[in-house]
């Protein structure tokens, strides 16, 4: 099954392969420069109250004394007012800012006297360090636990980001079918990340053929819910200039490639389980019936299921949690809420999800019980010794 499956997904994805031509789609870079604008980095020596610009008397705005990473004196970097509020700067922190002085330099000088803008603009916090120590603390931790096979696992999940980014992304934007991308995306992914991390053997095929079963469900009803839910996915800013930017591009599209490739981590999660739980039940009693093991297995399974469906449900939570704050300030009725724009995609990525992960469960193991039985394990089991009776 899974050999003419793999065919079939390695045709599909030559097949689908982006061109890498965009066409006329452009999306104005908010980073990009202007002539004689640099971008710079420096660390922040003092935090002062000033003028919002120069000639001003000291008001209530924030800036910034900072030490240009690049030498020199220290610049005042006029800091964001969203950023004050919501986070704060202190002394210490490496931020990334705009040095407008020369074009202002360059600029004639204003003879009404009226206050000119900051030189210095404020644009970003430099997290390059943290971020890379929690990666390598991550990596660690992951390594140390699980060892070879914890270092094939973070290779899988580098393969991975790849299909992503060199497959999806670009046939997204290119306008390809998206539940085709979605489908041979996250196949070829599970491929290798699950044989690469697992090593190639039945139990692996099993989780495999789960994994791509539970994505079908998936893909199935998240198809169903974008139609009947009428989901359009600008309800929230990134989706509204995804749509400004015309082509082939489909936001819905977008939202339901999204949907399906959301589900990968948990299926694959409940998937490899429930395969190893049926495997280690069978070689502690390989004369068990395929019925009483797979009540067994699902019995298992079901206790996954009740934490699984907390974790995917949190996990949107706390990912929506900014834009819950924001619905719950509106002062709606609940259901109002939940189906309104703003929450209805995250609803249904968290109901199409779970169904699918549920209906994995019973899949996979009925699957991993038909296996492990077919391939004759208790042919090198040790043989149940005899029941001995006490003699009266």
């Amino acid at each position: 099954m899974l050999v003419p499956l793999g065919l079939v997904t390695l045709v599909a994805m030559v097949l689908l392969w982006p061109s890498g031509n965009r066409g006329d789609l452009r999306l104005s870079n908010p980073y990009a420069l202007a002539q004689g604008v640099t971008m710079e980095t420096g660390t922040v020596q003092q935090v002062a109250q000033a003028g919002c610009a120069k000639g001003q008397q000291p008001s209530q705005c924030t800036v910034a004394v900072t030490q240009p990473d690049a030498g020199g004196t220290a610049v005042r970097v006029a800091m964001n007012p969203d950023v004050v509020v919501s986070h704060g700067v202190k002394a210490g922190d490496k931020i990334r800012y705009l040095n407008l002085s020369k074009v202002q330099q360059a600029q004639p000088q204003d003879p009404s006297g009226s206050p000119q803008p900051p030189s210095y603009v404020f644009v970003d916090f430099v997290r390059t360090v943290p971020l890379l120590l929690l990666a390598g603390l991550y990596a660690v931790v992951v390594v140390a636990v699980a060892r070879w096979r914890g270092v094939r696992a973070l290779l899988g999940l580098g393969g991975a980001f790849a299909v992503l980014a060199l497959f999806v992304l670009p046939g997204l934007i290119e306008g390809k079918p998206p539940l085709l991308l979605a489908l041979v995306g996250s196949t070829v992914i599970m491929m290798g990340v699950l044989y690469f991390a697992h090593g190639f053997s039945a139990r692996t095929s099993t989780a495999l053929l789960g994994t791509v079963l539970g994505l079908g469900v998936t893909a199935s009803l998240a198809a169903w819910a974008m139609d009947a839910g009428n989901l359009t996915g600008v309800g929230g800013h990134d989706g509204a200039s995804l749509v400004n930017v015309g082509g082939n591009l489909s936001v819905s599209g977008i939202i339901l490639c999204g949907l399906i490739i959301a589900s990968l981590g948990a299926l694959n999660d409940v998937t490899v389980t429930q395969a190893s739980a049926v495997w280690e039940l069978y070689e502690l009693a390989p004369r068990t019936s395929a019925r009483r093991l797979f009540s067994s297995a699902l019995r298992i399974g079901r206790d996954h299921i009740a934490s699984t469906v907390y974790t995917i449900a949190f996990a949107y939570a706390g990912a929506a949690l900014p834009l819950l704050v924001i619905v719950s300030l509106y002062d709606r009725p609940l259901l109002d809420a939940l189906t309104g724009s703003e929450l209805a995609e995250e609803v249904v990525r968290t109901l199409v999800g779970s169904i699918g992960l549920v209906l994995a469960i019973p899949i996979t193991t009925a699957i991993a019980v038909a296996v492990v039985k077919a391939t004759g394990a208790a042919r090198w089991a040790e043989p149940e010794p005899e029941p001995r009776y006490a003699s009266r």
